[in-house]
């Protein structure tokens, strides 16, 4: 595997590193060992599946507060979605900072998405289906999200969204204390 670095403190974009033949080709998607020597949260408890039947379906900007606060590692198996991550650690250098990168079943790119960090995405084709891992179990109580188009953070969406859940639009402005950002003070 390849481990790009982004400019958001602690992102990674995962390339698998392919090896080919005549017959197609074959490559890692997940080694626990390769993961811990990048430094990367490698055990996770749950694997999540979502699929969007339409294009331009949003989902997020979910995350869980500590000591319940996730990592993820978020794979397209199918079609093609924008995925996004904002820095919610307030000692993070890259604090209120996002990044987005298109993820599609062809080009088989995953997000790494630190504890810390709200994540969603948007679906760029019909049909779209994202595989992801989580670190840890879902927790009701400490789920929050960020409003997918909060003007604190002003994340540069590729397209604009067409279907989003009510409890994904409800979200409510950036507020320190009802997203408990400070519950992220120490996360690297």
């Amino acid at each position: 595997m390849i481990f790009h670095e982004t400019p958001v403190d602690g992102v990674r974009v995962i390339e698998p590193e392919r090896r080919g033949d005549d017959r197609g080709f074959f490559a890692r998607v997940y080694c626990e060992r390769e993961f811990a020597e990048a430094g990367l949260v490698n055990h996770y408890v749950q694997v999540n599946n979502s699929l969007s039947a339409k294009k331009g379906t949003l989902r997020g900007m979910h995350y869980q507060l500590a000591p319940s606060s996730e990592v993820k590692l978020v794979r397209c198996v199918r079609g093609a979605l924008w995925d996004a991550v904002l820095d919610l650690r307030p000692d993070s250098p890259t604090f209120g900072k996002w990044f987005g990168a298109e993820l599609t079943a062809e080009n088989r790119l995953m997000m790494y998405v630190p504890r810390g960090f709200a994540h969603g995405f948007v679906t760029l084709t019909e049909d779209t289906e994202a595989f992801y891992l989580v670190s840890d179990f879902y927790a009701p109580q400490e789920e929050r999200g960020i409003r997918w188009n909060d003007p604190h953070f002003g994340i540069k969406w590729p397209v604009e969204p067409t279907e989003i859940s009510a409890k994904d639009a409800a979200w409510p402005d950036y507020d320190p204390e009802y997203h408990g950002v400070e519950r992220f003070r120490g996360i690297k």
